[in-house]
């Protein structure tokens, strides 16, 4: 399948039917968007950054800047430098080796925070992106986390899942900055008013009520902010799963599915798996894989990581604890939040 640029290799990315388990009644389809040439955050970049050369607010030569610890920054460093921008990426220790080498060699520069701000990594972040700003006054920050392009780039990733299943019933999907879940919520709702979203989480997040944890492990979903790019309006349940639940999720959708995927991928496939055992046969799931494993083969990969930070059991209980919106969860647990929106009023 030729295609004439890198920018343009991103999308269109397979659906696969999971296998899954002998409980099933709902059909689950994996929608891989960790096969895109970096990962899901590709399509943002390209969106953003492509729009931002159209409005004139991106000029041609000068600088691109944004935070990012994972995939976001590789599709900038992939869109950006392409496209003859120099690229900043302000990250943070959690950084894999593998990121900030594929960083490096697209030829980014990578600005490295040292210690947490007030509100975790992603203040101490914000304020080195800040002062970046400062000393290149005509650079342009994408601004994952507020800008409207986000959601908008995964309009066509709703189109690719309509072409493909007709309907979607049910969409699943992690959320940190909130674009791809809400955005693609949006469009798919245009065909199916019904669609029902669930959001997946990390318990420690603050993004659904939950205090915040810095210290946990998961990485590629979940946030010490919320993002104003999250639509908790359009989500109707939302899942939270510990480090130890999202490792273990991870290593069985690879051994169990043969896809060497990332927490974000392992914790949907968990979320996705067990609602398909709730449901009317038929029922179609749309389960969206963001991220490769490749960044976490020295962690989520790694049994002497694993033992280190006390992660041996790797039992995934049989499902989610049941609990009201707002209550704070320290394993697999799920709150309905129309629920909560109607018991508000």
């Amino acid at each position: 399948m030729l295609r004439a640029n890198m920018i343009d290799v991103i999308g269109d990315t397979p659906l696969v039917k999971l296998l899954v388990n002998e409980q099933t009644q709902g059909e689950v389809y994996a929608k891989l968007e960790l096969l895109n040439p970096f990962g899901m955050k590709d399509r943002v970049a390209k969106q953003s950054i492509l729009a931002a050369k159209r409005s004139g607010e991106l000029q041609d030569g000068v600088p691109i800047i944004e935070s990012s610890s994972g995939t976001m920054a590789c599709g900038v460093a992939l869109v950006g430098t392409y496209l003859g921008h120099d690229v900043h990426i302000v990250t943070d220790p959690r950084i894999d080796p593998i990121t900030l080498a594929k960083l490096t060699s697209l030829g980014c520069h990578v600005h490295v925070v040292d210690k947490m701000g007030e509100q975790g990594w992603q203040s101490a972040r914000l304020q080195r992106l800040s002062e970046l700003l400062e000393e290149y006054p005509n650079a342009y920050w994408p601004r994952q986390y507020e800008n409207p392009e986000n959601p908008a780039a995964y309009v066509q990733l709703a189109h690719e899942l309509i072409s493909d299943l007709g309907q979607v019933d049910i969409l699943v999907g992690s959320v940190g900055s909130g674009g791809s879940l809400c955005g693609t919520a949006l469009e798919l709702k245009k065909y199916n008013p019904n669609l029902k979203v669930i959001a997946v989480d990390a318990a420690g997040s603050v993004i659904f009520g939950q205090p915040d944890r810095p210290g946990r492990l998961q990485g590629g979903l979940g946030n010490s902010l919320i993002a104003p790019n999250v639509n908790h309006a359009i989500v109707d349940e939302v899942h939270w799963l510990n480090d130890e639940e999202a490792f273990s999720a991870t290593l069985n959708l690879a051994k169990q599915e043969k896809i060497f995927a990332g927490n974000s991928s392992g914790s949907v496939y968990a979320v996705a798996r067990w609602v398909s055992t709730q449901v009317q046969p038929r029922t179609k799931i749309a389960a969206v894989f963001p991220d490769r494993g490749d960044r976490y083969v020295d962690t989520i990969y790694n049994v002497d990581y694993r033992l280190e930070k006390n992660i041996s059991n790797l039992e995934m209980p049989g499902g989610p604890n049941k609990v009201p919106y707002g209550t704070v969860v320290s394993s697999w647990s799920y709150a309905c939040l129309k629920e909560a929106y109607i018991h508000a009023q």
